[in-house]
């Protein structure tokens, strides 16, 4: 006698977690949880939190983290990295203030320091996707080449004398709410980036470079190309928060941002980003950025100094990068734990799927 043993059919839904664990059990819920706890005791808890500037100075202080933190996702999940960030805030600030100071339009001026942007991006692209070196060490010495740029361009002095209208623009609120208006720039270029990430053909080629980049390779994906796409992002974005920066404070400087690229790199880990690839969602990331701004900005009121907010979220960052590798450790030890011991004699193997099988 013939036998033929079909396995079941079962759906997709039902190998698939439950809606509410997808959305409630993740890093990005438990940053999310975590930010609005913060808020609530900062609320409660310290002098002057709830006063109406708080809010204004804290999204204006944050901005140029929040821009930055945009393409830096997208470059950390393709498994790469781009330390030169806060380079090109710095060269675009510089270029900002000379051009001005040289007679040309602020506007005119404005679009130079944007395309700088795009170049330093470009080449930090080109170096990596075509040449093939690694984006650690490429950014690493392009940080130090745009900053030298800068400080060669303008010196030990800086540039002041920007028009009202423009430093007035970096600052202004919607109406009496307290949210400054450059916030309408963020949510556009939010909404494009996350656009860009969770629902395009180009976002599905990010994740898989980030798992695999020669497997992306074979099933189609464009892996040169995509990197040197996301790099000049982030020289693009960076140069534009460089501007903001410029007119938010009022002066171009050689030394502008220095340090913000550790800042961005921070809350995008913080954010759920994973630093070896393949893993990340932005609105996580921008619950990263606020996070670390609330706890800076409660602290600052209750008069701690810098540094003990340093080691604060250095150790909140060291803890979110720990946690999923804790917590799959102590997911696999439960597993082997709960696992039934195996009896080959009470459960003798089952062929696979179609595989007749012999019998009198």
């Amino acid at each position: 006698m013939t036998t033929t043993i079909e396995a079941p059919v079962r759906s997709y839904a039902e190998h698939a977690q439950p809606l509410w664990r997808r959305l409630l059990l993740t890093r990005e819920a438990a940053v999310i949880a975590l930010l609005v706890a913060v808020v609530l005791y900062s609320i409660a808890n310290v002098p002057n939190f709830d006063g109406p500037l708080t809010l204004t100075f804290l999204l204006l202080d944050t901005m140029p983290i929040l821009l930055i933190a945009l393409p830096m996702t997208l470059v950390i999940v393709t498994g790469e990295i781009d330390l030169s960030v806060a380079s090109v805030v710095g060269l675009s600030s510089v270029l900002l203030g000379v051009l001005h100071e040289a007679g040309l339009p602020m506007t005119a001026a404005a679009v130079v320091a944007l395309l700088a942007g795009v170049v330093c991006g470009a080449l930090n692209g080109f170096l990596v996707a075509y040449v093939g070196l690694p984006s650690l060490a490429v950014t690493i010495g392009t940080l130090a080449l745009f900053r030298g740029l800068a400080v060669g361009l303008l010196g030990t002095k800086a540039v002041t004398d920007f028009p009202d209208s423009w430093t007035d623009l970096a600052t202004a609120e919607i109406g009496g709410t307290g949210i400054p208006r450059v916030m309408v720039l963020f949510v556009v270029l939010a909404v494009v980036f996350a656009l860009l990430l969770h629902f395009t053909s180009f976002g599905r080629g990010i994740f898989d470079i980030g798992l695999n980049a020669e497997a992306a390779h074979f099933t189609g994906v464009n892996v040169e190309r995509t990197k040197l796409t996301l790099f000049v992002l982030s020289g693009a974005v960076s140069a534009l928060a460089g501007i903001y920066y410029t007119l938010r404070f009022g002066s171009a400087r050689g030394d502008n941002a220095t340090g913000l690229e550790l800042q961005v790199i921070a809350a995008v880990l913080l954010g759920g980003v994973s630093i070896f690839g393949g893993r990340g969602r932005l609105h996580g990331v921008i619950a990263g950025v606020l996070l670390i701004g609330v706890i800076s900005s409660a602290l600052r009121l209750e008069s701690v100094t810098v540094n003990v907010t340093n080691i604060i979220i250095g150790l909140l960052l060291v803890a979110s990068v720990m946690a999923p590798s804790v917590l799959a450790a102590l997911s696999g030890l439960a597993a082997r734990r709960n696992r039934p011991p195996s009896d080959e004699a009470s459960n003798p193997q089952i062929p696979p799927v179609g595989v007749e099988t012999q019998g009198r």
